[in-house]
């Protein structure tokens, strides 16, 4: 299975991007502004859609649509792969993209641990502090330990994909 071009759409939503004119630019993950480029990268330096320049990436010049297109099907493998590795039931192609997308947001090793990964693999899983895969899933939600809206309704719509 592979993300579906919806699921991708949906990624790029959630994600967002920095564009001057038709060209993806290096923005700032923290403030979502665009990163002059004769300035020192600052740390969560990101361009297209989530893509965390790493080092050695050279992206003073912007990006096509395209390009960024292709970074993020490219980043999204290890998101896929956790997916595939960690899920053991059959799942619809809503239910994949959408675990793709909590997979990718909250990375491999959080995802393979996490809650809304044993919800999925057995009907009978039980937890105290998240009764439901519902609320496992929308757990999810903060950064720094702080409630964060954007990433509440990320989960939300996620979770309303997994369940259509």
């Amino acid at each position: 299975m592979k993300i579906s071009n919806n699921g991708i759409n949906i990624l790029k939503r959630f994600e967002g991007s920095v564009k001057i004119g038709d060209k993806h630019v290096v923005y700032d993950d923290k403030t979502g502004k665009p990163v002059n480029s004769d300035e020192e990268l600052p740390m969560g330096a990101t361009i297209g859609y989530g893509h965390l320049i790493k080092s050695g990436e050279d992206f003073k010049n912007g990006i096509t649509e395209r390009q960024a297109t292709e970074i993020l099907r490219s980043d999204i493998s290890t998101a896929e792969r956790a997916v595939k590795d960690n899920i053991k039931v059959s799942l619809s192609q809503n239910q994949y993209d959408a675990l793709v997308s909590l997979a990718y947001n909250i990375g491999a090793k959080n995802f393979a641990d996490s809650t809304v990964v044993k919800y999925v693999n057995d009907s009978n899983y039980h937890n105290s502090k998240y009764p439901t895969l519902e609320s496992a899933w929308k757990a999810w939600n903060k950064s720094g330990g702080r409630e964060m809206p954007g990433l509440s309704n990320r989960r939300h719509q996620e979770f309303s994909l997994f369940n259509n």
